[in-house]
């Protein structure tokens, strides 16, 4: 059988656009992972992840967050599971800073609701919260989080039902691309496909570095705490998700409580690594700096130590994403390096991709990820 499209990687951005492609009627499509997912190995695990709709980042990814929200709750509608929570979200800083400067520019552009919080309305607001002098929040009330896992699963439930064909456990060990199309080998066997689409996130890095990207993989540490004492302040209404920019490029998040327990991790920050080299142990001066910045920002969620959880960030220069063809193969696109900050926008992206697969175009201006921009 030659297949119309091949998805390789079916975390964040494969099994969305494994889902938008359960869609497209009469459509064959085969999709591969070299695990299990929703697994623990990769990028997309953890149990929440922010969705946020400014950007301090840059403005021009609000257009595609606002299209994600739309998505996600399609994705709801279509598989009956709840995947978007909003909680609302406290970006705290120097009001100068990136966080509350570059978040409140992309507001202002696109007309997102907020409020700028002097630190006792922080405090009055958000209890268990204590910014520091000198800081202030910007509140997003439509802010949230995502689970991954769930996401991922329904998504995949969702594209088997409608006629994917998914396969776990078979990694693919190449592809060749001749004519028009493409030759995917695994273990199990050889596919052919009109398109393929290599979502494989930290397991790209060969092909992407192949092709000039400079990408690097980061090892990204969450832990969970049990707050010490009265848990009631930490409830989303009064303790929502937060991120507190501590430094320049640091930030430390904490997200709501739940199973009466609080994630907590620093975004970037992390060690180099690859995906099969990743140190997957978390040692105890790990944790300890976690209390630290618990002690420092949310001194009531400093109690028990529950766990902690490695994850890989998939980082490209510039801190962008990556969404393109390959330049020397057409019919091969490239996605899903998102720099720590994507998931939030998988199922707007898994749209896109699916658009480009089948269509061969799609609505969004894609230059901004494009291979140029990143070697």
């Amino acid at each position: 059988m030659t297949y119309d499209a091949i998805v390789a990687g079916l975390g964040a951005m494969g099994s969305a656009t494994a889902f938008h492609l359960a869609g497209r009627k009469g459509l064959r499509v085969l999709a591969l992972d070299r695990l299990h997912p929703p697994h623990t190995l990769g990028s997309t695990h953890g149990g929440t992840r922010i969705i946020r709709e400014t950007s301090f980042e840059h403005p021009r990814y609000v257009p595609l967050v606002r299209r994600a929200y739309e998505c996600w709750r399609r994705m709801e509608a279509a598989t009956g599971r709840r995947l978007l929570h909003i909680t609302g979200g406290v970006f705290i800083g120097a009001e100068d800073g990136v966080f509350v400067a570059k978040s409140k520019e992309s507001a202002d552009i696109h007309a997102v609701p907020y409020e700028i919080l002097s630190p006792g309305e922080i405090r009055r607001r958000f209890p268990a919260l204590r910014p520091e002098p000198g800081t202030v929040g910007f509140f997003e009330p439509g802010a949230g989080i995502l689970g991954p896992e769930t996401c991922v699963q329904a998504c995949l439930d969702y594209a088997r039902a409608g006629g994917v064909k998914i396969r776990f456990d078979e990694p693919v060990v190449r592809w060749e691309a001749s004519g028009r199309g493409v030759t995917v080998t695994t273990p199990r066997g050889r596919y052919r496909a009109g398109k393929l689409l290599l979502a494989a996130g930290p397991w790209m890095l060969d092909t992407l570095t192949q092709v000039g990207v400079h990408v690097t993989a980061e090892r990204i540490v969450m832990h969970w705490f049990a707050p010490s004492g009265d848990a009631a302040p930490f409830d989303a209404a009064r303790c929502p998700l937060a991120l507190w920019e501590f430094g320049p490029n640091a930030a430390f998040a904490s997200f709501p409580i739940e199973r009466g327990e609080i994630k907590t991790t620093i975004h970037h920050g992390g060690e180099p690594t690859t995906a099969d080299t990743v140190r997957r142990d978390v040692a105890a001066d790990e944790i300890a700096a976690m209390r630290t910045m618990l002690a420092r920002f949310i001194p009531g969620a400093n109690g028990t130590h529950r766990r902690s959880a490695v994850c890989l960030y998939t980082n490209v220069r510039g801190g962008d994403f990556l969404i393109d063809a390959h330049p020397a193969h057409p019919q091969v696109l490239l996605a899903s390096p998102c720099s720590g900050f994507g998931f939030k926008f998988a199922s707007a992206i898994g749209e896109l991709l699916a658009e480009l697969l089948v269509d061969g175009k799609t609505e969004w201006d894609l230059r901004p990820f494009g291979i140029a921009r990143l070697t």
